[in-house]
């Protein structure tokens, strides 16, 4: 059977997205659906890829294919060129004649693309359409310059970065039945802003609906609580021009500026109302386009998903990870939702809104987890509620407050901000964790939908007791107060202990090393955490009293002196170790030119194959003994290790080998550090005196003798994930060797519960190889992803998007993290691995996590969005002296690499020049 060149809209089906393209394949979805959609049809790809296929366009794609994302010259001059090659490309007289008998009066001839009105790409504008359109070779001539904006500088530059395989696309034209409007525009049926489903969003103007769709108008703009109808914000708009038909065809831009609405709130309600009908019929949010004629009649003229909407967190479900939809897409239609929770949120109903809060961004970590890391977390978190005394019944399922969205960690805050004691802890813990994430919460406060209706503090103080006692957290926090020394040996006999039970058998079956790798998750890491706590905890109360005892005898900025320098901590010494790795190689000077010229993959190479020189092979192998199994994005359990790819430390250690200033060595700012720690500690004891100083100076001692410890936790967990992933990696070897994956690393991208089923009798590798296939896409296109929310809500409102201050007398402002003031050249650095930063640039960043604080041994200063005064990059940034001022709101996309800007890192100020 012959492929159709022309299709009838009431033919089209969502599955014929390769044949009619995304719009024609919605309208088809609309029309078969009763929604009112001007009829029409549909001139398929089959047409185009006819005219095409000996056009000429293979070197053009080929090209293009190698051409990166960010080239915009070469991606234009290759899109121009192609644009000619499909122009001049002749059309068949049966292709020709097909689209003559489609000239039925006025049309629109609108381009339907193959990539196009996608759940992950909407392709908004990026194609050509044509309006009013009149006469069969009018007709004919608007479908060839359809085809040829296929390759439009827009829609190439968009498929670059989306990741979309020009090869790929073609390009379908609907022909339809031309409205013409008295009235037009767009609605989005949930708020594209604040991200609030169930409220819709409606710009209206006079005429044809292109001078809203264009951004030539001012329009009237309507906010509309589709479940009550009621108009909650109302807007108009000066709309100034028009958009109209001309009798002989085309169209003209008529000057004709309207005082009153151009649309009565009858009119309004019923756009709402046709909205709802939509995103129910597909289950997402939609992005659309209407117009009423001069009958009154309403039109629907285009649906597509929104975008730019962030997933709405759910709680356990059967999929896990930033694939969790690959099965189901083609039921929901072309625009429908690569995950549910960008639905329609009818679960989310206003009384029962729900608070998630992001732990992914508090832990630094943008990237979307792999589905097996979102498992790891949910045995983790299932383990945590069983010593919170709350048991789970499915520990695969993780504990009740675990959610995910986008492939991101969510924890339900609800219960907390209701809670008398929760409001009163959470955002103080927040506020030196993720500091602006506490800014969020505590905005949410005045909400009546989350007022406090758990008042009593019983609860927690029985549950504090009952961990203080089996823990034995306060005789340990006294001890440790006492005896500093003791309570380092009792963490390193827990970290021993720990890395003794982690590995399995040799002879260990795979099913033996699955089932011992979800026992050791689901049981035995987290309760290793509360047994490190106490000696941390006693450093950090040692802090808070002498902050107390102080008062205001303690200027802002030196009690932050007292944490520079610090000993023990982890994080710290792996960053030294690597100092001094770069030490020893600077001394051979073949092994550092090598080290300064060679492309990374050739070194990896080098490294992995034992040919690199003596100095940094055993330099590297004995530095990856101690820290292998650490990571950037760590905490992530599918994420290789530096044992496995060690191009970040090798990146890093070229770094080094540049710092040629012996007083900027790490080394030196350490010590240098230490020596202003004591100092400062003489000089506040002093400054208090008597007994006061004296227990201002034992407190700020065990300070330094104990905060170092607070880095371990996150550093045994990350060490039990990294040997139990070498479990799983051996477990995803014999299943590539079976048969049911195509490499071992494939099993990170299933659930446990998957990995036990791919090794049973009953696997089918064909569905298997589908579903982790369709998952890399899908976390692909979530790596894309430019905003991560910190809270939001389950009716999909981001809070900080509903008000957002601005800055200070012109400054960006943040969270002081460390004292002082640097003025220097900005270098934004989006991920740390290959990053180069020169000596005394300012290192501006979304987050950081352990990996990337080697990079601050060469920055003069660190500006952050997320993060509080103890997250990681403030502890380090505070050791090693340098200002630093995180939480910074929209910081990465305020600076630019190269621009001048002042830190100062007492008042949490960003001033750019």
């Amino acid at each position: 059977m012959s492929t159709p060149l022309i299709l009838k809209f009431d033919d089209i089906t969502a599955e014929m997205l390769p044949l009619v393209g995304g719009k024609a394949a919605n309208l088809g979805v609309l029309t078969t659906a009763g929604l009112p959609v001007p009829p029409g049809l549909c001139v398929t790809t089959e047409a185009y890829r006819r005219v095409t296929e000996r056009a000429g366009l293979e070197e053009v794609l080929t090209t293009l294919a190698a051409t990166p994302a960010r080239d915009v010259a070469a991606l234009n001059a290759l899109a121009g060129r192609a644009r000619d090659l499909v122009l001049s490309a002749p059309v068949p007289d049966d292709i020709a004649d097909a689209v003559r008998r489609c000239a039925h009066g006025p049309v629109a001839v609108r381009s339907s693309a193959t990539a196009e009105d996608l759940p992950h790409a909407s392709f908004a504008g990026q194609q050509d359409t044509y309006l009013n359109v009149i006469g069969a070779d009018a007709v004919l001539d608007a479908v060839r310059r359809c085809w040829a904006s296929l390759w439009t500088d827009r829609a190439v530059a968009y498929r670059a970065a989306n990741g979309i395989d020009h090869h790929t696309v073609r390009l379908a034209v609907a022909i339809q039945e031309m409205v013409q409007s008295e009235v037009a525009g767009v609605m989005f049926t949930a708020n594209p802003v604040t991200g609030r489903r169930r409220e819709a969003v409606i710009d209206a103007s006079p005429g044809l609906g292109e001078a809203v769709v264009s951004g030539a108008v001012n329009p009237d703009h309507f906010v509309v609580d589709v479940a009550t109808g009621r108009i909650t914000e109302r807007r108009l708009g000066d709309k100034r021009l028009a958009v109209r038909s001309l009798a002989g065809g085309g169209v003209e831009h008529v000057e004709a500026p309207m005082e009153e609405p151009c649309v009565t709130d009858a009119q309004v309600g019923a756009l709402a109302e046709l909205g709802r009908q939509v995103e129910d019929h597909y289950g997402s949010p939609q992005d659309t386009e209407w117009a009423i004629d001069a009958e009154g009649t309403l039109w629907l003229t285009q649906s597509r998903p929104i975008t730019t909407l962030f997933p709405i967190p759910r709680h356990a479900g059967p999929a896990v990870g930033a694939g969790s939809a690959v099965a189901g897409k083609a039921t929901r239609g072309v625009a429908g939702t690569l995950s549910s929770p960008h639905g329609t949120a009818g679960s989310a109903a206003s009384e029962n809104v729900r608070i998630y809060f992001s732990f992914s961004v508090a832990q630094g970590l943008y990237a979307p987890i792999t589905p097996m890391g979102m498992s790891a977390f949910r045995l983790l978190s299932s383990s945590a509620a069983e010593m919170l005394g709350a048991p789970v019944p499915d520990r695969r399922a993780g504990a009740p407050l675990f959610a995910e969205a986008g492939g991101r960690l969510f924890v339900d805050a609800t219960g907390l901000v209701r809670g008398r004691v929760g409001r009163a802890l959470f955002p103080r813990v927040l506020d030196v964790m993720e500091a602006r994430s506490a800014k969020v919460l505590r905005g949410l406060f005045t909400d009546p939908r989350f007022s406090v209706t758990r008042r009593s503090v019983h609860p927690t103080l029985r549950r504090v007791a009952r961990l203080s006692v089996r823990f034995r957290i306060p005789p340990r926090a006294l001890h440790a107060l006492l005896k500093p020394e003791s309570a380092h040996r009792h963490v390193d006999l827990l970290g021993s202990a720990l890395r003794e039970r982690l590995a399995s058998p040799a002879d260990a079956t795979p099913l033996e090393r699955l089932d011992r790798v979800e026992r050791i998750l689901g049981t035995q890491v987290i309760p290793v955490l509360p047994e490190i706590f106490p000696g941390a905890a006693a450093g950090f109360a040692m802090l808070g009293l002498a902050y107390r005892l102080l008062g205001d005898r303690a200027r802002p900025g030196e009690l932050q002196t007292v944490l520079r320098g610090l000993p023990h901590n982890v994080t710290t010494e792996m960053d030294l170790a690597l100092w001094h790795l770069a030490e020893r190689i600077r001394a051979d000077e073949a092994a550092t030119s090598l080290l300064l010229s060679a492309p990374p993959a050739e070194l990896v190479k080098r490294f992995h194959d034992g040919s690199l020189p003596g100095v940094v092979d055993r330099g590297l192998r004995e530095f990856l003994s101690v820290y292998g199994g650490r990571a950037v994005a760590e905490i992530d359990f599918g994420v290789p290790r530096w044992s496995e790819d060690p191009t970040h430390i090798i990146g890093v250690l070229a770094n080094y080998l540049r710092l040629e200033d012996p007083a900027m060595s790490p080394a030196a700012l350490f010590t240098r550090g230490a020596a202003e720690a004591a100092l400062m500690i003489k000089t506040l004891s002093s400054r208090a005196g008597g007994l006061r100083g004296r227990v201002i100076r034992f407190a700020l001692g065990r300070t330094r003798a104990l905060a170092g410890l607070r880095e371990l936790p996150k550093y045994y967990l990350v060490t039990a994930l990294a040997a139990l992933r070498a479990e799983l990696v051996i477990i995803g070897a014999e299943l590539t060797a079976r048969g049911p994956l195509s490499s071992p690393d494939d099993v990170f991208f299933l659930t446990f519960s998957e990995v036990r089923t791919a090794l049973g009798p009953s696997a089918d590798p064909v569905a298997l190889r589908a579903l982790v296939s369709g998952r890399r896409e899908d976390a692909a296109r979530e790596l894309r992803r430019r905003h991560v929310p910190r809270v939001i809500l389950s009716d999909g409102t981001e809070p900080e998007a509903v008000a957002t201050e601005a800055p200070v007398d012109g400054a960006l402002t943040g969270t002081p993290a460390s004292a002082g003031s640097v003025t220097g050249v900005a270098r934004v650095v989006l991920d740390p691995i290959g990053a180069h930063l020169e000596p005394g640039e300012i290192l501006v960043c979304p987050s950081t996590d352990p990996g990337w604080t080697p990079l601050f041994l060469t920055a003069g200063g660190l500006v952050m969005e997320m993060g509080g005064a103890n997250s990681h990059g403030a502890v380090v940034a505070r050791e090693y002296g340098i200002p630093a001022v995180v939480g910074v709101a929209h910081a990465i996309d305020r600076i630019v690499t190269g621009q001048v800007i002042t830190v100062d890192g007492t008042s949490g100020a960003v001033i750019t020049s």
